[in-house]
């Protein structure tokens, strides 16, 4: 039933953002709908929350909003401080997506009960726990945008035939279970979502199947994790799927753009992790560390990301005495970041952490800056615990092939480095590359059990990696050459004589019927 509910939800949803988003293009639409839910999300669980609150007491929640006596109003008042303290946040029963339905069901204009409801939302968390969690959720959503009509009958229309198709969508918020279909459900929206976005895509969502093989490595030997971060968040799939494989404690991610740093909030929420179970930062991660002295101090138990590939950063002289990047001696390029998130990475990980990274393949052969960093985290360190090489045309907005960097700190000083080449291993659906199931397992088990397989897979000694001067390119390691089969000459002269009697039979069969025609002699 689970598996039936989730398809249907997930077409439901898709249909409301696909068919009721005008002219907008589906990036655009994203924030609104993808808002929406969320908003009828919180009222759903709030009213649930509340009316269970209030069995004993004989009222619903918009019953006892509607009485005034002091009773009532102590009564108000505890209910508040509850959801305050379990759920984090508070709307008052006029605010409720069910009354913003009832002002549309009677032709009123709701967006300004719309716009005052998704405020207080916002307001409720002041001074509060979870303030940093819920402060600027609905930022992104702009009631007067002339992309929601040219006037502001047009735009009460639109937003108002968009709630109405969620009002026939049940979410069902009271069960863990269908929780979880619900955040999975929105996570489906994110990624068709990110199929019609093209390159800026990249800069909010992971592949399912990548993530997938990011959180199975990191959580590898692990009963459950204390704490899991992603220093390039998006929206917050990625991060999601690696606390959920390891059932970690807290989850802590930073994410540089506040659109999509609102969006991973509310995915959050949605997957039913609580407010107090998660710390999401909206900043440059690598300009400005905010979980440089204020969590973990002693480093987090498993690290996934997907850092934009090879992004300019400033490499400013004032990192020279960071501790993240200073004891390799050298700054990543300024027009390449990505071993500046690598050494981000590496530096918040604890002594018994594993991190795992997508990476373009240039980390792994470039000189300069580049090569020292990688020599650094091989030879003085052997932190790089296997490489392992992706399909090209799996991530959207980008077609070439990419790599998983995995590194730990509690690697003995002679361990090998195992090399996996699976950029041969997919489906092609449409113009994306696809790994299905069997291709995630295989990796994920190779690397588990850091097995040699022919043309597939090599353990390197140190003494290999040195030999070819600290360059990880995967083909210097896993030789994936097919071998012709031997050309049988013999054979193929006979083929040939073969050939040519056809051939000589057949223009005297030709000869014969030109000359039945009369056209030769």
């Amino acid at each position: 039933m689970s598996e039936e509910l989730q398809q249907q939800l997930r077409a439901q949803l898709w249909n409301v953002a696909n068919t009721l988003r005008g002219n907008m293009s589906a990036g655009e639409f994203m924030y609104f709908s993808l808002g929406f839910i969320f908003y009828k999300y919180l009222s759903e669980k709030i009213e649930n929350f509340v009316d269970n609150a209030l069995v004993d007491d004989g009222v619903t929640f918009k019953e006892l909003w509607g009485i005034t006596d002091q009773d009532a109003n102590e009564l108000k008042e505890e209910v508040r401080n509850q959801c305050l303290e379990n759920i984090g946040y508070f709307i008052d029963p006029e605010f409720l997506f069910s009354s913003v339905i009832a002002g549309i069901n009677k032709n009123e204009n709701i967006l300004p009960l719309l716009e005052r409801s998704l405020k207080q939302i916002e307001d409720s968390t002041l001074g509060q726990d979870s303030e940093e969690d819920f402060g600027g959720l609905f930022s992104d959503i702009d009631l007067a945008s002339p992309k929601l009509g040219k006037t502001a009958d047009d735009k009460n229309t639109l937003i108002s035939n968009v709630l109405l198709a969620l009002d026939e969508i049940k979410f069902g918020t009271e069960a863990t279970e269908e929780i979880d279909i619900l955040g999975d459900a929105y996570e489906y929206m994110i990624s068709q979502f990110a199929a019609g976005a093209g390159k800026k895509a990249g800069e909010f969502y992971t592949p399912q199947e990548v993530s997938q093989i990011l959180a199975d490595i990191v959580t590898t030997g692990k009963a459950r994790l204390r704490s899991v971060y992603d220093p390039t968040c998006g929206s917050g799939s990625l991060l999601i799927r690696a606390a959920r494989n390891g059932r970690a404690e807290d989850i802590y991610g930073q994410e540089k753009n506040p659109t999509t740093y609102n969006l991973c909030r509310m995915n959050m929420l949605l997957h039913g992790i609580k407010f107090n179970n998660f710390t999401i930062e909206n900043n440059d991660t690598l300009e400005k560390d905010e979980f440089a002295d204020r969590y973990g101090a002693d480093g987090f138990d498993a690290i996934v990301a997907n850092p934009p590939f090879s992004a300019a950063w400033s490499a400013a002289q004032k990192f020279l005495s960071d501790d993240r990047f200073s004891k390799a001696g050298v700054l990543a390029p300024k027009s390449k970041a990505d071993y500046a998130f690598i050494l981000h990475m590496v530096h918040h990980l604890n002594e018994g952490g594993t991190m795992a990274c997508v990476a373009p393949h240039g980390v792994l052969f470039r000189g300069a800056a580049e090569g020292t960093i990688r020599r650094y985290l091989i030879e003085n360190k052997n932190y790089i615990d296997a490489i392992i090489g992706l399909p090209a045309n799996i991530f959207y907005g980008t077609s070439i092939p990419t790599c998983i960097l995995v590194l730990k700190k509690c690697r003995k000083e002679d361990d090998n480095i195992l090399f996996i080449d699976a950029s041969k291993e997919f489906e092609k659906v449409k113009t994306q590359n696809k790994l299905r199931p069997e291709h995630i397992e295989k990796i994920v088990t190779t690397y588990r059990e850091r097995k040699e397989i022919d043309k597939y897979s090599h353990l390197a000694t140190l003494d290999e990696i040195r030999e070819n001067d600290f360059n990880l390119n995967i083909p210097r390691y896993v030789d994936t050459f097919e071998e012709e089969e031997p050309i049988d000459i013999k054979s193929v002269i006979a083929e040939i004589k073969a050939l040519e009697a056809k051939r000589a039979e057949l223009d005297k069969e030709i000869e014969g019927y030109l000359r039945e025609l009369g056209i030769v002699e």
